[in-house]
């Protein structure tokens, strides 16, 4: 990946918030049966979760300002994600799996982010990609803390 300009950066961004949203929206449309409509909804949630990003970074775009005025959050990393292995979606599969699959992807964007963040020297790139970094690692918290919360409901 060659970034020439911010705005590079944000569009490879904004692409992939994209592709999540549909994701997670494709996978709610496969999740059709009367037990799986808390799964469903959750999955929508995740699709909006990924438009507001979109929206961020498009906001980030329209203004060099915004990028100064971000305030990071310090997000608590609970690691559920580091230690559970790659799976494929397969139709009916239950939540927990769907969870772990939603983790998963957002452990990749945040270690992508972060990665990339170590290899450019250019500072307003590094604050970009620090910012993508900190929003997907929001997004991984929620996930983890919903699988917690699943899990622990069904007496795991």
């Amino acid at each position: 990946m060659n970034f020439e300009s911010i705005d590079d950066i944000l569009n490879y961004a904004i692409e992939k918030e994209i592709e999540a949203a549909e994701f997670y929206m494709e996978l709610s449309e496969m999740e059709s049966s009367p037990s799986s409509k808390d799964s469903k909804n959750a999955l929508i949630e995740f699709a909006e979760q990924e438009r507001k990003h979109e929206k961020m970074l498009i906001n980030l775009k329209t203004s060099s300002e915004k990028i100064e005025n971000y305030h990071f959050k310090k997000v608590t990393d609970l690691k559920r994600s580091d230690y559970i292995v790659d799976i494929e979606y397969e139709k009916g599969m239950p939540f927990n799996d769907i969870l772990r699959i939603a983790m998963k992807r957002e452990e990749k964007a945040y270690k992508l982010y972060n990665e990339i963040t170590v290899k450019v020297d250019d500072d307003e790139f590094k604050k970009v990609f620090q910012i993508l970094a900190n929003e997907e690692s929001k997004h991984k918290n929620i996930l983890e803390v919903m699988y917690d919360d699943y899990m622990a409901g069904q007496g795991d």
